[in-house]
């Protein structure tokens, strides 16, 4: 069983920057056997994936809109994943979620993630 509590959402104005935190934990847990997912979800419209990354196979991912802007990194000693997000808009207000999700190729659906987190707010003002 793998639990996930995320952080570090809050307001800021438009250009500015965030880094939510991810904390992972649970029996028999390991990151080579996960991948791990940063989803958003804003008022009305389906959750999406913002970036992913595989210890396994050291790789990461990131959406189209969030290239250049957002980077997604780990602290394994710490159990942790971190989304760092600089050049914020208001487009990116969102609740985020971090997710695991194991035996699915390079997942990015939220139905290739079998655990989750409660979200976090991240709200952009103009």
């Amino acid at each position: 069983d793998v639990q996930l509590q995320a952080s570090g959402g809050g307001s800021v104005q438009a250009g500015g920057s965030l880094r939510l935190s991810c904390l992972i934990s649970g029996s028999g847990f390991s990151f080579d056997e996960y991948v791990i997912g940063w989803f958003r979800q804003a008022p009305g419209k389906e959750r999406e994936v913002a970036s992913c990354i595989s210890r396994s196979d050291r790789s990461t991912y990131y959406t189209d809109a969030v290239k250049g802007r957002f980077t997604i990194s780990s602290d394994y000693d710490k159990n942790t994943v971190y989304l760092q997000m600089n050049g914020l808009t208001p487009d990116d207000t969102a609740v985020y979620y971090c997710a695991a999700g194991s035996g699915v190729p390079s997942p990015t659906a939220p139905s290739d993630f079998g655990s989750w987190g409660q979200g976090t707010q991240v709200t952009v003002s103009s």
